[in-house]
């Protein structure tokens, strides 16, 4: 549409790896190379030139250059990607847009997500005009495998055997990689440990925020072997793995809480929503039809709540309020938010 003529096309990105794959995907499709005409900034690690258009990055490092340029001067266009996780930088930068598209009228602003509620988005930004885009997704068999009937008391070696059962089913479906979901690293260690002993005969690759950057890039470069992902919600949006048929779910998440009464945030392992679990099911539609098992009943699967809890209620507000500061936001009860916090928890902080 000629947007990268009127100022840089900023697109941002939840995660660093993300950032990194979408940039590398935008300049294949452009015939050029990342670093050109397609940039990405991350922390520690910057990819961009003067005359680079279209510049991916994550929402904290867009966040941080409010800091030196408040009015975001070197973008035309900004792309909010991933906006149904509600992380606390996009929460700030939806608040932070909304008061800048009043100032720049220049300045064009694209929300975008696969599972988000539009209608509560679009009033947020006065009735902003929703536009559809269907994704082509390949048909996904779902299949429910309830560890030991989702009964409270099943104990973490049932939970691992079960899941090491719901691989083998589908190595025996046919060929094409299966990705696994698993609330943090640990579980991806002890997983791993757990499939070894199988002698599944296939190649075991872990997927963690924390991995270095050549780590997890082997998840893009598949060999002959059949692999077996095993990841975190890393790769629950945003990336599409290659050669991924099947996936097995475990229906949780590890999430950070708030709690008011000991006054710190812990960080627990908590079923995921509908939506997410959704994202998780779709990962295996992408190239062919494939087939999700889920570690949970469908009864289950229905009680959970349609979207995930954005972080802002989540989380103390301590470091939300200096960040506010910091940023030169002004009083975060006056702040734009799309979900404000309670008094109380503002009080708290």
């Amino acid at each position: 549409m000629g947007r990268g003529s009127a100022g840089r096309i900023g697109h941002t990105q939840p995660r660093r790896i993300a950032a990194r794959s979408v940039a590398a995907r935008v300049a294949d499709e452009l015939g050029t190379r990342v670093g050109a005409l397609v940039g990405y900034k991350v922390r520690f690690h910057e990819s961009v030139r003067p005359d680079t258009a279209i510049k991916l990055m994550t929402d904290g490092i867009l966040l941080a250059e409010t800091q030196g340029d408040p009015e975001l001067r070197q973008y035309g266009s900004i792309i909010l990607d991933e906006a149904h996780e509600r992380s606390l930088n996009i929460d700030f930068l939806i608040g932070y847009l909304k008061k800048l598209v009043e100032i720049r009228s220049d300045l064009k602003l694209v929300v975008t997500s696969a599972t988000i509620d539009a209608e509560r988005f679009s009033r947020h930004f006065d009735n902003a005009p929703v536009i559809e885009v269907s994704g082509r997704l390949y048909p996904v068999e779902m299949r429910y495998r309830p560890v030991a009937g989702d009964s409270e008391d099943t104990t973490r070696e049932e939970e691992e055997q079960a899941l090491a059962d719901a691989v083998e089913e589908l190595c025996r479906e046919g060929e094409g990689d299966i990705l696994v979901f698993l609330p943090g690293e640990r579980e991806i260690r002890d997983t791993a440990e757990v499939l070894r002993r199988r002698h599944l005969g296939v190649e075991l690759l872990p997927l963690y925020a924390r991995l270095s950057a050549p780590d997890q890039d082997r998840v893009f470069r598949p060999g002959r072997e059949r692999r077996i992902v095993l990841a975190t919600n890393v790769a629950e949006t945003s990336l599409t793995v290659p050669r991924i048929r099947y996936v097995v779910d475990t229906g949780l998440a590890r999430v950070k809480r708030y709690s008011y009464r000991n006054k710190v945030e812990m960080l627990r392992v908590e079923p995921i929503s509908r939506a997410a679990a959704n994202q998780r099911a779709g990962r295996c539609g992408r190239v062919a039809q494939g087939v999700c098992i889920r570690l949970y009943s469908e009864q289950d699967f229905e009680k959970r709540p349609a979207f995930a809890d954005p972080e802002l209620l989540r989380s103390s507000l301590a470091s939300v309020i200096l960040r506010a500061k910091s940023l030169s936001l002004g009083n975060v009860e006056e702040f734009p938010f799309l979900d404000p916090p309670a008094p109380r928890a503002i009080a708290d902080g």
